[in-house]
């Protein structure tokens, strides 16, 4: 039956790689169970709404992954944006502030957006207006666009998913502010009284990083999931040993208890449209367009740069089902406006299951199921340490630069919008951004160096949308 459904020889994949690589992307996203409703309720956990988005965070992202799997058959994985996220937690916080409703009157008003914008990326994936927008990106940006991520993933790993920074913040926490210190002493000053937790954190995930790369350099199958086992093996062990702390403490007080009710009560088909319209159409139409152009981006940025690095574009460089692909975080995005929760899109991280070897949709079905799992299970997930993540997180990383060798370096057109995703990415932290600036550089150079004509119109018109959006928008 699964063969017939995901077509597992025709992909060159088997049942085993497929649920390997599912749960190698569980694993390197399993974090944003409980960020996500950490970011969305000011962190307060264990509360009714916190709760409630918690359930719509796990049943929102399955959804949206069947939805991938068996419409689209990829392995692609989805979860609500970081990033979107982050910017829904201020619309809420500004809905209460310019309004008289409490924060969750705000939060069920600001789901009405990310429903409006769901079904707005429903009717244009149906119509194929995204999968004409991704094709309107050119050859040199797309070929970009795998290896920003990747070093958006090293970015990633190496700050604020291992939690390594100074008060100061910024990009590349572990090699700035760790081993940019040049000594021991300043970078104990620099990061005060954690440093001893940071110091573990650090060798967990290089040593976590080197199993990968030495089993994968040997044919090993499931290096990536291995290594993050021998990475929270080390972590483990260090702070029992080295911190004095048992490291599955949280699981004798942990309840399994799935928190149906509080989510029934606060943010189940809770769409407060009377308090929308207290906020005015213009901005309800800004903040819906808003949050479509950086969901699309980032989505579009995210497929093509993945299946690029699963080799699964033509010559062309574009990706078949596409159609279908971007119609699956549609449709999570209306799941997760009606249960509770931002914008679902397709996680970056995904590429760490493809690097796994997932190849069908059978890996995002693997991965949604543990989704729903969490549900019952969310305790156990927690205990995975965020060092192991880092260390799949910066060898997928890796291996996505390596994607630069496909760029023509003798052609200027492609050399700078490339050079300049290669930073705008890690350091904005979104890849629509990334991709933005590389489309605003391509059609600038083509149209003051006499090649207009090779600039599609769709690509002026995206241009455009993004010189508005970086320097007119307010």
């Amino acid at each position: 039956m699964l063969e017939k459904v995901f077509k597992l020889k025709e992909n060159n994949t088997s049942v085993r790689t497929e649920i390997i690589a599912g749960l190698t992307t569980f694993m390197t996203m399993a974090y944003i169970i409980a960020l996500n409703p950490n970011l969305l309720t000011n962190f307060d956990s264990g509360s009714p709404l916190w709760n409630g988005v918690f359930l719509a965070t796990c049943i929102a992202s399955a959804i949206g992954m069947f939805v991938m799997a068996f419409g689209a058959n990829k392995p692609f994985a989805m979860a609500p944006g970081m990033g979107l996220n982050s910017f829904f937690a201020v619309v809420v916080a500004n809905i209460a502030g310019i309004t008289s409703m409490s924060y969750l009157a705000s939060f069920q008003a600001a789901l009405c957006i990310i429903l409006i914008e769901g079904l707005v990326f429903v009717v244009l994936s149906v119509l194929n207006v995204r999968e004409k927008i991704v094709d309107a990106i050119p050859l040199g940006v797309r070929l970009g666009i795998a290896p920003a991520i990747g070093l958006m993933l090293m970015n990633i790993g190496l700050g604020s998913n291992a939690g390594v920074y100074s008060e100061a913040g910024g990009p590349f926490y572990v090699m700035r502010d760790f081993f940019g210190a040049l000594t021991p002493s300043v970078a104990q000053t620099n990061m005060g009284s954690g440093y001893g937790a940071m110091v573990l954190t650090v060798v967990t995930m290089f040593v976590g990083l080197f199993v990968i790369i030495v089993l994968a350099q040997k044919g090993v199958k499931g290096a990536v999931i291995l290594g993050m086992l021998a990475a929270s093996v080390i972590y483990w062990a260090g702070e029992a040993i080295f911190l004095g702390i048992n490291p599955f403490a949280s699981l004798s007080t942990a309840s399994f208890l799935p928190p149906f009710k509080d989510m029934a009560e606060n943010t189940l088909f809770k769409l407060n449209f009377s308090g929308l319209m207290e906020i005015g159409w213009f901005t309800v139409i800004t903040l819906v367009v808003t949050f479509c152009i950086i969901d699309m981006f980032d989505t579009i940025g995210t497929l093509v740069g993945t299946a690029s690095r699963a080799g699964m574009l033509d010559k062309n460089g574009k990706m078949p089902q596409m159609k279908e692909a971007l119609l699956a975080d549609a449709v999570g995005t209306v799941a997760g406006s009606l249960t509770g929760t931002s914008t679902v899109t397709t996680f970056v991280e995904s590429a760490s299951g493809v690097e796994a070897g997932g190849r069908t949709g059978l890996t995002a079905l693997t991965t949604g199921i543990l989704f729903l799992v969490c549900i019952f299970l969310a305790p156990i997930a927690a205990i995975i340490p965020a060092a192991a993540t880092s260390s799949a997180l910066i060898y997928v990383g890796v291996l996505m630069v390596t994607g630069l060798k496909n760029v023509n370096f003798n052609d200027l057109s492609q050399t700078a919008p490339v050079a300049l995703m290669l930073i705008a990415m890690p350091v904005s932290g979104s890849i629509g951004h990334g991709i933005g600036i590389g489309l605003i550089v391509y059609t600038v150079i083509k149209l003051f160096t006499g090649k207009a004509k090779e600039v599609s119109v769709l690509t002026y018109v995206l241009s455009a949308i993004f010189l508005i959006k970086f320097f007119l928008a307010a």
